[in-house]
């Protein structure tokens, strides 16, 4: 909180203390628990499918970053109570669980504390984990420390996985079969929630930096992306406007360092002023929660965290906004999804940067390539389709059948 802002802002959250009295807070909620943005925005589209189906509910939204929270704070639906998540202490995580009387507990992904888990476990308050999956690596993990990570994964009543090959690995540390359901991925169920959407204001912007340039987007950019990927927009053949989304909106003034040490006439979205020389500048854009939308402004995305970083970023938004996607070599968060992608040539995945001015300029020119990579990737993501709905089915089920 300290290095990325917010740790002024309901930091006794933290600590189960809380600005309104205990007898204003709602009973009996649906307590769903995510940790940063990424989260929160998955948290974000089973809300939405929740409160359609069931109105009647009342979700509390605990988040742990300052990003997430007030990501949370302002894409969340009136009567959401967002909260920060409790330090997993059994006396603050007694006292919130108090405070809200839950009536199940939804943890997004693998975020499993052993004493949220217990203290709920006693409780008798149902525990669900939703669109969890399990990496060779983490599984790897897990099994060195079997002894330890079994009781906490025993705690939990109900799986909803990615996909079969997660289900597999969950399987193989112990967990009951009987717990684990495959539902696809929330993250990329095309009919989950608001697909990206063109602004006016963000048009606006694009247009004092050329008004027919094709547009690059490098998304969720990790340290050394931004001046890598823009190295290759310097050597395109065509004249482009680089558009830098970093994965964290704190390092904003190094990402505009490393860029106008190799040329950018740099400018921040959230200080904004029109470039002097169009045809040199780029813009960055280090507001939280605007991705996606950006996202429906680009000719292609290029993914942040697969060059220098390890796992990549989620190219889904991208694929439903149809725009056509090119990551590096190291994309293993999102598997089986990016070799899928992959091997119907629905992706462009390149070993390194040299490849990239290379297949931009080729992806620019040919028009007709890039339709086709379009609808291949969105016949993939629709294998996805539905996961939203299957993972509400479950988990509201999960609620009253123990």
């Amino acid at each position: 909180m300290w290095r990325r802002g917010g740790y002024g802002s309901g930091l006794l959250e933290r600590f189960g203390r809380f600005e309104a009295e205990a007898a204003s807070e709602p009973q009996g909620v649906v307590y769903i628990h995510a940790v940063s943005v990424g989260e929160v925005l998955i948290a974000q589209r089973l809300i939405d499918q929740w409160l359609m189906d069931y109105p009647e509910d009342v979700i509390v939204l605990a988040a742990t970053t300052s990003t997430g929270h007030a990501v949370a704070r302002e894409k969340s639906p009136s009567g959401v109570r967002v909260i920060y998540s409790p330090l997993d202490f059994t006396w603050i995580v007694s006292s919130v669980l108090r405070r809200f009387t839950p009536r199940q507990i939804v943890l997004i992904e693998a975020e499993m504390w052993p004493n949220l888990l217990h203290r709920a476990r006693k409780s008798e308050i149902p525990i669900s984990v939703v669109n969890a999956r399990l990496s060779h690596r983490s599984e790897a993990r897990f099994h060195k420390a079997g002894a330890l990570v079994k009781p906490i994964f025993e705690m939990v009543d109900l799986f909803a996985v990615q996909n079969a090959g997660d289900a597999e690995r969950f399987t193989g540390l112990g967990i009951s079969a009987e717990k684990i359901h495959v539902t696809g991925s929330i993250k990329f169920d095309p009919s989950g929630g608001a697909p990206p959407r063109q602004r006016q204001e963000f048009s606006d912007i694009i247009h004092d930096f050329g008004k027919d340039k094709p547009v690059v987007l490098a998304a969720s950019t990790h340290a050394g992306e931004e001046k890598l990927i823009g190295e290759a927009i310097l050597k395109l053949d065509s004249e482009v406007i680089y558009l830098v989304v970093p994965r964290h909106a704190e390092r904003r003034a190094t990402v505009k360092a490393d860029l106008e040490a190799i040329g950018f006439d740099v400018r921040l979205r959230s200080d904004y002023q029109k470039p002097h020389r169009p045809e040199k500048s780029c813009l960055i854009v280090a507001t939280t929660g605007e991705l996606r939308d950006w996202t429906a402004h680009a000719d292609m995305v290029v993914i942040g965290k697969s060059w220098l970083g390890q796992g990549g970023q989620n190219p889904a938004e991208a694929i439903v906004a149809g725009v056509p996607v090119i990551c590096g070599p190291n994309m293993g968060n999102f598997e089986p999804l990016i070799t899928m992608l992959r091997e119907q040539h629905s992706v462009h995945v390149l070993t390194s940067g040299d490849e990239l001015p290379h297949t931009i300029d080729s992806l620019l020119k040919n028009p007709d390539q890039c339709k086709d990579q379009i609808h291949s990737a969105k016949k993939i993501l629709a294998l996805h389709e539905g996961a939203v709905k299957r993972t509400l089915d479950l988990v509201y089920l999960k609620a009253f059948v123990r």
